[in-house]
């Protein structure tokens, strides 16, 4: 199998950000341009993803915010690879690092030196590799699959990138909330929850959690966003964020 037959070429944001992604295993989708929905960035900011993947999250974020300077870091090689190519193909400027964040602080290069960052992004592994069952697909294991303890490393690594006052954005599934804000104590504050819903009756399926380095404003929770109406067809919001890319509001 070729290059090009192993990876589709993907439509995001109505057409205005195309990406090229894995055939096979881990796929960027809704999570990721909810992720840049709910991050707040302005020009000339250095935004930083963790876990960028194909730079789904990051990239459509920079299709809102323009000028940004980016930093993507991906653990995968040929993910980080896939990064740097769509990156170029969207005419978006970035640094695409390969990293693992869990590791020790000497191992991060000086495009994420101490207090350099005004906003880190991310979209962690939220499967507890003890509770289930991993997929035989090693992107999507690796995606998807982390052991117990990582949330804290990757909160570390991204409270030791952001300046005081720096902003962090992260999905998790909701029925993690509790271990999200436990891992948040430490050195983090004014935390806004925003719960998203795939319908009105049923039970959150993710948590957009936002915070800031050295917060201090107390937690708020946000309205749910729900992505579907009764109909079953995408609400005018939802519609706004995936299709046009437009932020979530509360953020």
């Amino acid at each position: 199998m070729t290059a090009d037959e192993a990876t589709t070429r993907d439509a995001f944001l109505g057409g205005r950000l195309t990406l090229r992604q894995p055939r096979r295993g881990h796929r960027a989708g809704h999570d990721a341009v909810l992720l840049a929905a709910a991050t707040v960035a302005r020009a000339d900011e250095r935004v930083v993803e963790f876990g960028a993947g194909i730079g789904a999250a990051a990239l459509a974020l920079a299709v809102r915010v323009g000028g940004l300077n980016l930093v993507l870091v991906e653990i995968d090689p040929a993910l980080a690879r896939l990064a740097r190519d769509n990156a170029d193909a969207n005419h978006i400027a970035a640094d695409v690092v390969e990293l693992d964040v869990t590791a020790p602080a000497a191992a991060f290069p000086p495009a994420l030196s101490p207090g350099s960052a005004d906003a880190v992004l991310m979209n962690p592994p939220f499967h507890d590799s003890r509770r289930h069952q991993a997929s035989p697909d090693g992107g999507r294991r690796l995606a998807h699959q982390a052991e117990a303890g990582a949330l804290p490393l990757w909160l570390r690594a991204a409270r030791r990138v952001l300046r005081p006052g720096g902003r962090l954005t992260l999905i998790w599934r909701a029925d993690g909330l509790a271990e999200v804000l436990a891992a948040l104590e430490k050195g983090f504050g004014s935390l806004k929850v925003l719960p998203v819903h795939a319908a009105e009756e049923a039970a959150a399926i993710r948590i957009l959690v936002t915070a800031v380095k050295g917060g201090r404003a107390p937690l708020m929770l946000l309205p749910p966003l729900v992505l579907n109406g009764p109909d079953g067809r995408p609400r005018s919001l939802t519609e706004q964020v995936l299709r046009a890319g437009k932020p979530l509001p509360g953020f």
